[in-house]
């Protein structure tokens, strides 16, 4: 029987600002005990489809240290404690990039893996941005802004340069919806 599982423990092996770790024993409906379930606790994320007058994607390229890759992505970070997922996007965008503004849609709400992670992801699409400001990153980020026609973002999603699949679930539902003549995959 399918079912919500019941907690009878939980134990935190790390407690960080960006990444907390427990091990949940639990109950299943049907009695069985799992006394190693595993999830990773993280903060809530958003992530932006910023779209300029002109029909130019704004984009970011950084280097991802766990592949060990430099990736083109949509401009994304966390939402802080207290802030509301539309801000937290608002900000990162003009953080990231400099552009803000423009007219704002939630494009999708996704999870990377229900199993073993709790936070959620916020999927925005701005359209109308412009340049108001140089970027104002963190200081351990090193993140170059770059424009993509659609032409050129698409191509980098169907070839499989674009690695982040919460940005690309994003992506794919965008172009599904707005250009599903060009999204069709050959």
């Amino acid at each position: 029987m399918i079912g919500k599982w019941k907690t009878l423990a939980s134990h935190y092996l790390i407690r960080r600002p960006w990444l907390t770790a427990r091990r949940d024993e639990v109950m299943l409906p049907d009695g069985r005990i799992n006394s190693e379930y595993y999830v990773l606790e993280y903060p809530t994320w958003v992530n932006v489809l910023a779209v300029t007058d002109d029909e130019e994607y704004v984009m970011v390229r950084q280097f991802r240290h766990g592949l060990g890759i430099i990736e083109t992505e949509l401009c994304a970070g966390v939402v802080e404690s207290g802030e509301e997922p539309l801000a937290a996007a608002r900000r990162e965008l003009l953080e990231e990039t400099g552009y803000g503004e423009g007219e704002w849609t939630l494009n999708d709400v996704v999870c990377a893996n229900p199993g073993s992670q709790n936070n959620l992801t916020y999927c925005y699409i701005a359209r109308g941005v412009r340049l108001l400001t140089g970027q104002q990153l963190d200081a351990t980020e090193d993140v170059e802004v770059v424009k993509l026609s659609r032409a050129e973002l698409l191509q980098l999603m169907k070839s499989g340069e674009l690695k982040q699949a919460l940005m690309l679930c994003s992506l794919w539902k965008y172009f599904a919806e707005y250009f599903p003549g060009e999204a069709a995959v050959r």
